[in-house]
């Protein structure tokens, strides 16, 4: 959905309280004066709805829901989102290079950044942790789901049921799910993504 300029609100400044709740990424083209900025709001914007918005120097120019694609002079603004925030804001160029959108200094994704320009050790560290724990809570996790799903009768009427090798406490297992969750927030904040770790199976994400 195409905005006229001047008919929405300007982009507004990134705020302290809203690190997880929004996502601004920035571009700046080296052969333009134009600054391009993409700003998502998790929660959804007035309508409850989750919109990509696009502003030209601070000025909205489109506004459609995720996964998104914005033509620009010498190529294209992709956003695609997960469960757990943003999982690709980059800049394909006409000639195939691709350049990733530079977060907010202000934002979620701006500090993670910073830490892994400033503490490089400690970033790959956090780094290492949130996809150890995603991976334990996979092997974990998914055969006490199978034999959650297989236990329903019609179901194990059909294909069996299955035993799984693992059975955790309630507490073990929500913890788990806790832990699991800060993982992939983590990831996100990176920009990185695996639909089978960080939620594709439940869902798209956009």
């Amino acid at each position: 959905m195409q905005v006229k300029p001047g008919s929405a609100p300007a982009l507004q400044p990134f705020r302290w309280w809203q690190a997880f709740s929004r996502s601004l990424f920035h571009l700046r083209l080296m052969d333009q004066a134009e600054t391009w900025s993409v700003d998502v709001r998790h929660g959804g914007d007035e309508d409850d709805e989750v919109y990509v918005n696009l502003y030209r120097d601070g000025l909205q120019m489109a506004r459609v829901k995720p996964p998104a694609s914005f033509p620009l002079p010498g190529g294209t603004i992709r956003v695609a989102v997960s469960m757990y925030g943003v999982r690709q804001a980059d800049y394909l160029a006409h000639d195939g290079t691709v350049q990733q959108l530079t977060p907010d200094m202000s934002s979620a994704e701006g500090r993670r950044a910073h830490l892994d320009q400033t503490r490089p050790a400690l970033s790959r560290l956090l780094g290492l942790a949130s996809a150890t724990v995603l991976l334990v809570s996979l092997v974990l996790g998914v055969p006490q789901l199978l034999e959650s799903v297989t236990s329903i009768p019609p179901v194990a009427e059909s294909i069996g049921t299955f035993a799984s090798p693992f059975l955790l406490p309630a507490w073990a297992n929500t913890s788990l799910f806790l832990a699991g969750v800060a993982a992939s927030t983590e990831r996100a904040l990176r920009l990185r993504y695996n639909w089978l770790l960080d939620g594709g199976l439940l869902s798209d994400g956009g």
